[in-house]
């Protein structure tokens, strides 16, 4: 192979540096994106359900989810600025850390857990899509539901749930392809949306009547004193699980802040997180007493509080309301599906084969094992316990960040050879040992180790929500004793 041709082989245009014309996501576009981060089904579920499982101790909930979105805050700081200042992913900053080859392979673990995610996400998606197509049908003709072609079914899906599957997987690859600057606007326009038919819900919820809602949304509200060694244990399980919601999205924030202007922007963009979990909490909390409030009404419904939108809805009988849930459930899992799983999975893909790959072919293969996700989801994959394995994969996630961190503020002081990322030549900078850093592969794994035993070590599994963070620790620390000079 010639030295030319050797140069070429990590280089490729959706890998590089962002064009400065690019760079133009400012703080409201990043309040936009957490604000989908935090819009899903999951989110509303765990945001209400830690006020339920809590009693309803609103500062201990409060304070705990805003205790958590700091540390997310200062995370996405961290990880999110040499991204920003180079204008480079996480997957090619990755190489400084591992080499260029240890960034290719366990770059990719991120994407095989987001094109995991992706197939699971689009399945309930296409749950949603499905609902809507039976609304329509049923108002048409009420009967045709019965026919015969409804009530067949194949690994689990009748007709409708395969057309939606199909529907939901080319929309979504369709969509996401058309350029990022598009998929600022989605964003953008995802936020908004939700928020204003969360308004919406949350209006038509309290005009029911005014006056018993307002009384018992207050009423269920219990302001103990913070000041209480009790509460120090609640609080801060509060804190680390509302950081383990985000933290999948934290190691591949580079993705979306190589696009922000500069680091003032990122900051303020960053610190709205905490503006858009109070906004969501409310909103959320609201809703599911609100709604109670009229679903107690029922004797079936006495013995549960509903804190799924999907179930809420489920149980009303107000079609406008379903019809408009479903789109936002709809428009939300859009969103967070590219955010959460497509970009990032395009980004680990292309960088494994960054000579044959661009974000549009990469779609291509997302789509591909997505829709078989999808489709398996139900009748095979759901009934495996594969979540676990994807939750060790994930175990990778918190010391490949320990290690980026300690690589870059640390041992190389924020700088990095622009040109060398992008060399395969022995020569250069990042390909150490045939392409692979020996001290940061053997830091990862270690880290790995005391990350992933919270998963299957049964006396461990008391400290599972905090293995990202024990994972970071370990493998940051180790590569600091190692490297330093």
């Amino acid at each position: 192979m010639s030295q030319q041709n050797s140069k070429k082989t990590l280089i490729n245009w959706d890998l590089v540096s962002v064009n400065p014309s690019e760079k133009n996501w400012d703080w409201k576009d990043l309040f936009c994106f957490w604000g989908v981060n935090i819009q899903s089904v999951v989110g509303f579920s765990l945001i209400t359900s830690l006020y339920l499982i809590y009693d309803l101790n609103t500062l201990v909930v409060l304070i705990g989810s805003i205790l958590g979105s700091l540390f997310v805050y200062i995370f996405s700081n961290l990880i999110g600025q040499p991204s920003q200042k180079f204008g480079l992913p996480f997957v090619v900053l990755l190489r400084s850390s591992l080499g260029i080859s240890g960034a290719k392979y366990f770059g990719f673990l991120r994407g095989l857990v987001g094109i995991f995610m992706f197939g699971i996400q689009t399945y309930f998606l296409a749950k949603a899509m499905g609902y809507l197509v039976r609304i329509t049908i049923f108002s048409i003709e009420p009967t045709l539901l019965d026919q015969d072609i409804f009530l067949t079914f194949l690994i689990g899906l009748n007709l409708i749930d395969w057309v939606s599957i199909i529907i939901a997987i080319i929309f979504q690859t369709l969509l996401f392809n058309i350029g990022m600057a598009f998929n600022k606007k989605l964003i953008n326009f995802s936020a908004l949306v939700v928020y204003f038919g969360m308004t919406f819900f949350f209006l038509t919820i309290l005009l029911n009547d005014v006056k018993l809602t307002g009384e018992t949304f207050i009423n269920s509200l219990s302001f103990e004193s913070l000041i209480n060694v009790n509460n120090i244990g609640p609080l801060l399980t509060v804190a680390i699980t509302i950081f383990a919601y985000f933290s999948i999205t934290i190691l591949s924030f580079g993705d979306f802040s190589r696009y922000v202007k500069n680091e003032k922007e990122l900051k303020k963009g960053n610190i709205s997180l905490l503006l858009n979990l109070i906004i969501f909490s409310f909103f959320s909390l609201f809703i599911v007493i609100g709604a109670d409030v009229f679903l107690k009404q029922d004797p079936d419904n006495l013995t549960r509080i509903f804190t799924n939108p999907m179930d809420i809805i489920g149980k009303s009988d107000n079609l406008l309301i379903t019809i408009l849930v479903l789109f936002i459930v709809i428009i939300a899992s859009l969103s967070t599906n590219l955010i959460a799983s497509f970009i990032p999975s395009q980004y680990t893909l292309i960088n494994l084969m960054p000579s044959s790959l661009s974000f549009k072919s990469s779609s291509f293969i997302i789509a591909i094992f997505s829709f078989v996700i999808s489709i398996f989801w139900l009748t095979f994959l759901s009934q495996i316990g594969i979540l676990s394995f994807v939750d060790t994969f994930g175990s990778f996630f918190g010391p490949l960040f320990g290690i980026m961190i300690v690589d870059f503020y640390l041992i190389n002081k924020r700088k990095l050879n622009n040109k060398d990322i992008h060399s395969i030549e022995n020569s250069g900078s990042y390909y150490y040992s045939g392409g692979w850093h020996i001290k940061g592969v053997y830091s990862l794994i270690l880290g790995f180790i005391f990350s992933a035993s919270t998963i299957w070590n049964s006396n461990l599994m008391f400290a599972q929500s905090y293995s990202w963070i024990i994972g970071a620790f370990i493998a940051a620390l180790t590569y600091y004793l190692m490297t330093k000079k």
